[in-house]
């Protein structure tokens, strides 16, 4: 076991969720955590109650910066990823960075990753992309010594936003809607190979770099959609519906629901047709690529954790 302390910042998400379980895998015994959402800090203690979870706000000052002391290296993780307001955006994805970044200064920590996102590439423009590329600038121009990962699309284990919740939807609803033909690429990376990615980082020291993490296989949306039944079961029938009836009913939902688990921002983000770079990280950082098929049943069928992910 190693005691070196790793800040996993807005760790209680998808990706810290997964990260954290494989820290401890690893062998690493000090992980503490930090996010602003009680309801997954929770999920995070039963499942690991062994780790240091705490409950604060990252864009206010507060205890949480006490615990940057000793630390050996940070994880960077919180981000605003869905919404309509913008300034919610702003906040958490600029303001929560710049006192992260004065907490390292602060106890001296030279060891930043910090995932990025491959957005800051894509050819969209709205809140998220537009404050994720402030973001990375905010972290490149700290002096920190920093890796930066650009992952494309994530899914596993805790997954509420992405790939977890189409397949509550899928399993809730006679019929399942696709925008257009749903022929848009995608490009979905397997959260466990991106944990593992992390921790390569933190093992080997890589502290410099910008590296675009992006699935090896590029698959329709409307194939993916279908993988997806298959690996629930769900009998669903999947049906494909004009994109500004898709639109409008987004729209809608949002009028009643302040944090909607898909926006017409998001949608445009799906239908812009981007697709990214398809680079060696498995050779680089030693992690061996999880095919999507395999990489989809272990998250909807593993019995570890496939029953949180209903709950998360």
């Amino acid at each position: 076991m190693t005691s070196s302390k790793i800040i996993l910042t807005g760790g209680a998400g998808l990706v810290g969720q997964n990260l954290a379980i494989r820290l401890k895998n690893s062998g690493h015994s000090d992980i503490v955590v930090i996010d602003k959402h009680r309801h997954n800090l929770d999920i995070l203690r039963r499942t690991l109650p062994e780790i240091t979870a705490i409950h604060a706000d990252l864009a206010e000052p507060g205890a949480w910066q006490a615990s940057f002391a000793g630390a050996k290296a940070v994880v960077m993780l919180q981000a605003q990823i869905g919404g309509t307001d913008y300034n919610q955006f702003v906040r958490n994805n600029m303001g929560a960075t710049k006192r992260v970044i004065d907490a390292m200064r602060s106890h001296d920590i030279r060891h930043l990753v910090h995932v990025s996102s491959s957005v800051v590439q894509s050819s969209s423009n709205d809140f998220y992309t537009d404050t994720k590329r402030a973001q990375e600038i905010l972290v490149i121009e700290s002096g920190i010594p920093c890796t930066v990962l650009r992952p494309t699309l994530m899914f596993g284990w805790f997954d509420r936003k992405h790939l977890g919740w189409l397949s509550r939807f899928m399993k809730r609803v006679p019929v399942f809607p696709i925008p257009g033909n749903g022929s848009y690429i995608r490009q979905p990376l397997y959260v466990g190979d991106f944990s593992k990615i992390i921790i390569s980082c933190i093992e080997q020291n890589i502290t410099s770099g910008i590296y675009d993490i992006s699935g090896h296989e590029k698959i329709e949306y409307i194939e993916m959609i279908r993988a997806i039944k298959r690996a629930t079961g769900a009998r669903t029938f999947i049906c494909r519906i004009p994109y500004r009836l898709f639109h409008g009913l987004l729209w809608l939902w949002a009028c009643f629901d302040k944090n909607p688990p898909f926006t017409t921002q998001q949608l445009a983000a799906l239908v812009a047709r981007d697709e990214f770079a398809v680079t060696d990280w498995p050779g680089t950082f030693g992690v061996p690529c999880t095919p999507f098929a395999l990489a989809l049943q272990e998250t909807m069928n593993d019995p570890r954790y496939s029953n949180v992910i209903l709950e998360f």
